[in-house]
C-alpha cells in the first residue's frame, strides 16, 4: 500500500492527495469529493506515512496496521465507525494487531483510523504494492523482452 501524498490536515475531515507546491504550502485534492484548495504551513498537515499507532512494545506504521486490515478485509471496507460501538472497534483493532496499546489508543483515534481505511478502500488505494506490479507491470520490463531479440549479423561494409 502507498500512501506517499496521501494528507490528513487538521480542521478538514477526510484525507488529501498532494496535487503540487505553492510557496506558502501545498495544494491538496480531497479524496471524499474531488475539490482542491491550498493548504498552507501554518496548517497542522501530516503525512499518513509518518503516522504512527501506540503498542505496548513501541509503535507500529499505520501503514502496516492499513496493511493487516486490507489482508483481513480483501481490500474491501471495514467497520464503519458511525454506525458501531468504540468497543467494537478495540476489539477488531486487537484482531488486526494484537499488541496496540488500549490505553493511549483513543476512542477519536480509532474512529479516525478505521474513517480513514475506508475512504482509502472506497478509493481502491490499499492494493498491495506487489500485487500492483503484478497486475500493471512498468515499461521498462515490458521493453526488457521486447528488446531481447536475437541479434542478426551486421553487414559487412564492401571496400570502394
Amino acid at each position: 500500500m502507498d500512501l506517499s501524498g496521501i494528507l490528513a490536515i487538521s480542521g478538514y475531515p477526510g484525507l488529501f492527495k498532494m496535487i503540487g507546491q505553492t510557496k506558502g504550502g501545498v495544494v491538496v485534492e480531497s479524496l471524499t469529493d474531488g475539490k482542491r484548495m491550498p493548504a498552507y504551513t501554518t496548517q497542522r498537515i501530516l503525512s499518513l506515512e509518518d503516522i504512527t499507532i501506540y503498542t505496548i512494545d513501541g509503535d507500529v506504521s499505520l501503514l502496516e496496521v492499513f496493511d493487516k486490515i486490507a489482508k483481513k478485509e480483501k481490500h474491501g471496507q471495514a467497520l464503519d465507525p458511525s454506525k458501531v460501538k468504540v468497543d467494537e472497534l478495540r476489539d477488531y483493532l486487537e484482531s488486526v494487531q494484537t499488541d496496540y496499546d488500549r490505553d493511549r489508543v483513543y476512542a477519536s483515534d480509532l474512529k479516525k483510523l478505521f474513517a480513514w481505511y475506508n475512504l482509502l478502500a472506497e478509493k481502491g488505494l490499499t492494493q498491495d504494492a506487489k500485487e500492483e506490479l503484478d497486475e500493471n507491470p512498468s515499461p521498462s520490463k515490458k521493453n526488457e523482452k521486447a528488446d531481447k531479440k536475437p541479434s542478426e549479423p551486421k553487414a559487412k561494409k564492401q571496400a570502394d
